[in-house]
């Protein structure tokens, strides 16, 4: 308790905002894919607490904290933070630009959950006819995500092509506005969409334009989000000497995504005992504090623990490190004594 009235009292003493100044900073170190930094400036952000934060910092706090979370390949933690920001959002003075049902669909259609994405897009009444605008144009990126993932899903080509014809526009519209973050966004999109589509010489024409606009700010997440199919794309454009310095760091920050090894081979790097203890409880439908607070460590060092799993299992997620595990039969092995 007194350490609590210490706390506050110390927050108070700060200048208001303080504490959303690190969330913003956690946000610029997940672009440039420096999970450890972006979690430690989220740290500050809450030891500082709400007395140092604007209304929205609590909102802000847990969409980056998702964000965050889903980098690292927790999608299931990454929405139940997503459902908590939720409930704290309060409207400002400043437009919702990035509605928090746009932010869950992106997580859906990240976890294949396309009927709950498609619910997402029916409510939203997003649709690729719509007339475009500043405010609604992270929502009609999502559709673009979306089209793109019921293309691969489906394998028909109706999806794909509207993607394209909507990413075209809005591609035109965030080069007008100078909004450069979109306007990368849009570019990688429109090349796995060309690659969808077969055409990966086409598709390297916006990739490459994306690299080049991307490089001197030092984007990472935005381009490596893409999973294998990037993967593949950034090769081929490594081969084609475009940006090779930047696709051969891109790629090493990539890591888990370049991996062919066969998933029935031993591991090079076996799992220790507390990585096997934190697996185990990924099986389970603990969240991933309620697994900090079984084992008694901090969230943090459940993160970092969780983070190697995934890399010496060579996946993504939750799921695919139980599904890995269990074709292991990691699960089933006892502690050694």
């Amino acid at each position: 308790m007194i350490n609590q009235c210490n706390r506050a009292e110390q927050s108070r003493s700060l200048v208001r905002g303080t504490a959303d100044m690190h969330v913003g900073m956690s946000e610029l170190f997940l672009d440039r894919f420096d999970l450890d930094e972006a979690n430690e400036h989220l740290q500050r952000a809450q030891d500082l607490g709400e007395y140092a934060g604007m209304p929205q910092f609590p909102y802000r706090w847990r969409v980056a904290s998702a964000r965050v979370r889903a980098a690292e390949g927790d999608r299931e933690g990454a929405l139940e933070l997503i459902d908590e920001a939720e409930r704290f959002y309060v409207s400002d003075f400043f437009p919702d630009v990035r509605p928090v049902a746009a932010l869950r669909a992106r997580l859906w259609i990240a976890n294949s959950q396309l009927r709950d994405a498609l619910g997402w897009a029916r409510q939203a009444g997003v649709s690729v006819d719509d007339e475009l605008s500043y405010l609604r144009e992270f929502e009609h990126i999502t559709l673009a995500r979306l089209l793109l993932a019921r293309a691969k899903a489906d394998r028909i080509g109706a999806p794909v092509r509207d993607a394209l014809a909507l990413l075209e526009r809005l591609g035109q519209a965030a080069a007008e506005g100078s909004r450069s973050g979109s306007m990368i966004e849009i570019l990688v999109l429109e090349a796995l969409a060309l690659q969808v589509q077969g055409d990966t010489a086409a598709a390297l024409g916006p990739l490459g334009r994306a690299l080049r606009e991307a490089e001197p700010e030092g984007y990472v997440h935005l381009l490596i989000d893409g999973g294998l199919p990037m993967a593949s794309l950034l090769k081929e454009a490594a081969r084609r000497g475009i940006a090779p310095a930047y696709v051969d760091e891109l790629l090493a920050a990539g890591g888990g995504f370049t991996g062919s090894a066969s998933k029935k081979q031993n591991l090079i790097e076996p799992l220790s005992e507390r990585e096997l203890d934190v697996l185990r409880l990924l099986g389970s439908d603990l969240s991933g504090p309620d697994i900090a607070r079984e084992l008694m460590v901090s969230l943090n060092t459940m993160r970092t623990h969780t983070k190697n799993i995934y890399t010496k299992l060579d996946v993504n997620d939750r799921r695919a490190a139980v599904r890995r595990a269990q074709e292991l039969d990691l699960l089933s092995r006892r502690r050694s004594t």
